[in-house]
């Protein structure tokens, strides 16, 4: 439960201003279609975060206990100063001429790729060996920053102050990489 509870609201904060949130806004804009844009971001995360999650699972299958102690910890450490740096998206970003739901799936999945959210995920799922938690909870935070996004637009990003957020979200990474090296000295790893 900690592993989809930890990936929830990493992953909802972090992705306060993420250019996934801001590609929303411009998805909403432009379609105006709520419904298949939202679906589209939930089938695109969950492609995406799977990949991220099998492939952090397996580098956690091949390094040793005290090298991932320390590579988690310092991927943690690091998420949390790349998420006080604002993300910024193209003026006009070019969208394939597809459905609305095709082309939120394939945009969506390919602005994660290398995003913090993605390798966020790789982490989180090689720190917590629980592929199924990680992704869903991933997920389910893309879900609560993103889905809010496409129903309110604007609205919602003028009352949400993303500074707080991103020091909130730059905290709780922090926070993540502390407590992995934490338990890997109190269980002897260290």
């Amino acid at each position: 439960m900690d592993a989809f509870l930890y990936s929830t609201a990493i992953v909802a904060l972090a992705e306060m201003g993420d250019k996934t949130q801001l590609l929303s806004f411009v998805l909403a804009g432009r379609f105006r279609k709520p419904v298949p844009i939202a679906l589209g971001i939930l089938v695109a995360t969950l492609a995406n975060h799977f990949l991220a999650g099998a492939f952090g699972a397996w580098l956690a299958s091949l390094a040793s206990p005290q090298a991932l102690a320390w590579l988690v910890a310092a991927a943690f450490f690091g998420f949390g100063l790349w998420v006080l740096v604002p993300d910024e998206l193209e003026e006009n970003p070019k969208l394939p001429a597809a459905g609305v739901f095709l082309t939120t799936v394939v945009v969506f999945f390919m602005a994660e790729m290398g995003d913090k959210t993605q390798l966020a995920t790789i982490a989180l799922a090689a720190r917590y060996e629980a592929l199924v938690a990680v992704v869903l909870g991933t997920t389910l935070g893309m879900m609560i920053a993103n889905v809010p996004a496409v129903w309110l637009g604007e609205r919602f990003a003028r009352r949400v102050n993303m500074k707080v957020l991103r020091w909130v979200a730059a905290s709780l990474f922090g926070l993540l990489g502390g407590l992995t090296l934490l338990e890997a000295w109190r269980s002897g790893v260290l």
